[in-house]
């Protein structure tokens, strides 16, 4: 292993975030073999508390040279090998903000530990078989969760929803080989191979697959969310549509066109996915060097949106500027927001007959909020990204080997077909089943694991 995930010795971490004059309290995780060694040469726990396992002791954090007091602290105590990496762990929980989880972090440093690498003890806990790597990249997306969906679908991740699917294809796909293999060096003693059986097993396991695989597109939204930009001209509404939406006065507000001059930004949750909602400034031609600066930085948020919010005024009508600026989205997933409909003159405001979803709203009363998500959630509907009710998702690594195991599969079928000798046979079978095991961690290199843990935190 690289020095990056090297296991061997001790490793300690600050494993809170650390917030100047807002973390109340601040942990530091000391994981290995000299954990315990560590903790009885800083901490001093007055009376006659017990040092055992899973049992938190009250008392002061010291320099063993100087004696000095570093801090009023906690000490958590976790044995192997019941604990988070199954190993000896310690916890320092110190009082939060930066210099007293700092100090205490260099004293560890100086009494025999090492600085823990991003995903540091969450690789441990997977080596010393405490996790399988489902499980290992289900934390990440729990700790990176944005979204109640996205916590819930990574827990069931973490509780090895995703892990029982994988190892039982694997194992069915063991079993295949174990059968074929058995012909290679038994034949004279067995009963000739069923190719059809066999050919019947193989398409029922790639069916599994293609079940798995559907769940990536869904995986990735409820990971990174989605990106929506409003657009529209000067004055129609878009600043008072965002506000609405988010129930708050991000946006400025008023009567007079272009006070929008840059792109504002709102985190929202929409049906369990994360939105990223884009207020940008109207777009028009304008000799303002600062707004027009805010018109290129709008369209180039509508350029990149997974979704546009067009919006235009009713008591306007369909103008030929809103004209101008369709046809610049058009080729975008879109749907058409009228806005101001109470001022409306008219009953029915004209717009292209090709736009399919058009949403009426007043947003100064929040009129038409819930209709404009119910609109968003269609277009998710549309792209064939379920936005509900999934036990758990995929991520792209993972994709990418149930793609080459469905692909290998594939292979031994036209193997198959070919009537090519058993041992033949067996060469894709290996490769699909040795893919299936770096779903889960039974098959993996040190490139695999830099990949995932170099997503994690220092702490985790």
């Amino acid at each position: 292993m690289s020095e990056t995930f090297a296991t061997t010795g001790t490793i300690a971490a600050i494993a809170t975030a650390i917030v100047p004059q807002q973390g109340s309290i601040g942990i530091v995780r000391v994981s290995g073999s000299e954990a315990m060694h560590i903790a009885k040469t800083l901490f001093h726990a007055p009376g006659r508390q017990v040092w055992e396992s899973h049992r938190i002791l009250y008392g002061y954090i010291r320099h063993p040279q100087t004696q000095q007091v570093v801090d009023e602290a906690l000490l958590l105590i976790m044995k192997a090998p019941r604990s988070y990496t199954r190993e000896d762990v310690v916890e320092f929980h110190c009082h939060g903000g930066i210099m007293a989880v700092q100090q205490v972090l260099q004293l560890c440093l100086e009494n025999g530990a090492r600085l823990a690498q991003t995903g540091g003890f969450t690789l441990r806990a997977f080596l010393n078989g405490r996790l399988d790597l489902t499980q290992a990249e289900s934390i990440a997306d729990l700790v990176g969760a944005r979204s109640p969906q996205a916590a819930q679908t990574a827990l069931a991740g973490l509780q090895g929803k995703l892990a029982h699917p994988i190892r039982q294809l694997r194992a069915q796909c063991l079993d295949i080989l174990a059968e074929i293999e058995a012909r290679i060096d038994f034949e004279e003693d067995l009963p000739p191979l069923d190719d059809k059986a066999i050919i019947s097993e193989i398409e029922r396991i790639s069916a599994e697959i293609t079940k798995l695989l559907a769940t990536a597109d869904k995986g990735e939204l409820l990971r990174t969310g989605l990106k929506v930009a409003i657009v529209g001209r000067p004055n129609v509404g878009k600043s008072s549509l965002l506000n609405a939406w988010s129930r708050s006065d991000r946006a400025i507000v008023t009567d007079l066109p272009g006070t929008t001059r840059d792109v504002v930004e709102s985190q929202l949750v929409v049906g369990g996915i994360p939105v990223q909602v884009l207020d940008t400034a109207g777009i028009r031609e304008t000799e303002d060097q600062v707004e027009k600066i805010g018109v290129e930085r709008s369209r180039h948020a509508a350029s990149t949106a997974d979704l546009v919010l067009l919006t235009i005024d009713a008591s306007a009508g369909w103008t030929a500027a809103d004209q101008e600026i369709y046809e610049h989205v058009k080729h975008r997933p879109l749907i058409l927001v009228i806005n101001k409909i109470d001022l409306a003159s008219a009953e029915v405001v004209e717009y292209p007959s090709e736009i399919n979803q058009v949403v009426k709203t007043v947003a100064p009363q929040n009129q038409g909020i819930d209709a404009l998500e119910t609109a968003i959630l269609e277009q998710v509907q549309t792209g064939k990204i379920q936005a509900a009710d999934l036990d758990f998702a995929i991520n792209q690594r993972q994709a990418a080997a149930l793609v080459k195991t469905k692909t290998s599969l594939e292979q031994v079928q036209a193997t198959i077909a070919q009537q090519l000798p058993l041992d033949f046979w067996t060469i894709d079978l290996r490769s699909a089943i040795h893919a299936l095991g770096e779903i889960t961690g039974e098959e993996v290199t040190e490139s695999v694991l830099d990949r995932i843990f170099s997503r994690f935190c220092i702490g985790k």
